[in-house]
């Protein structure tokens, strides 16, 4: 079957699996996603059946396949779904390129995540192992990270995260972070503040150096995600010296 049939097929799959959301009101997590819509099958459901399709079908389709299929679903107005193809095409990651770069940031300004979720997952599914594989990439999330789209601001940060945790792209992440700190947007500070937290991990003194000098020009959600790792005791140093921003 053709990719896009399938496509179809997985989409059928996931309505006849929909279920009342009960007393779990999953839209209050997306808030400004007004055309998001939730079938409330879980994410191992997700996940399941987005592996499954892949071992069925990934032999005679490869990454090219896998593409299309997730191409197909990613625009959906349903959470669940976009998953899906997002899950099926993370299997074909050995046959990443990096041409695939530009088709998953048009993706993003096109706002077929419209979300946080959906855009993690792609950064964290897609776009992350992409720039381990050839990190020269690395480099083009500077541009995304003065992109007009919000999805793609965040995406700059958060598909860095792969790589910081494994200790590379450590100055990009910072230089990114410096592009970021005037963002007003609530979800592009807690992503800034994310990437920095992980980039402590591998450097907890670089990153209490860069909150010591530029703390007091970031956003406070920033600075809160930032020093997560910290110890109790350095934590509060650390927001009272970076104080200096509502």
């Amino acid at each position: 079957m053709s990719p896009v049939r399938v496509a179809a097929a997985a989409r059928r799959r996931l309505l006849s699996l929909s279920r009342p959301s009960g007393s779990f009101d999953a839209s209050r997590y997306f808030r400004g996603a007004d055309d998001l819509r939730f079938l409330n099958v879980g994410t191992a459901t997700v996940r399941q059946l987005g592996r499954a399709i892949a071992r069925e079908h990934g032999d005679a389709w490869g990454v090219t396949g896998g593409l299309a299929f997730a191409a197909a679903l990613v625009p959906d107005r349903y959470l669940e779904v976009k998953g899906v193809g997002i899950e099926t095409l993370a299997c074909f990651r050995r046959e990443f390129t990096p041409e695939l770069l530009r088709v998953w940031k048009g993706w993003l300004a096109k706002n077929y995540s419209a979300n946080w979720a959906t855009t993690d997952s792609i950064c964290g599914s897609l776009i992350g192992p992409l720039l381990i594989a050839h990190p020269r990439l690395a480099r083009v999330m500077l541009t995304w990270a003065r992109d007009p789209n919000l999805w793609v601001r965040r995406a700059s940060a958060v598909a860095l995260i792969p790589s910081v945790r494994r200790g590379l792209t450590l100055d990009i992440a910072y230089n990114i972070a410096r592009r970021l700190h005037a963002d007003r947007e609530d979800l592009l500070q807690k992503a800034v503040g994310w990437m920095l937290r992980e980039a402590g991990k591998t450097d907890p003194a670089r990153l209490e150096t860069y909150l010591r000098a530029n703390g007091p020009r970031m956003p406070r959600t920033t600075v809160r995600y930032a020093i997560e790792r910290f110890p109790v005791a350095k934590r509060r140093e650390l927001l009272a010296i970076t104080k200096g921003r509502p």
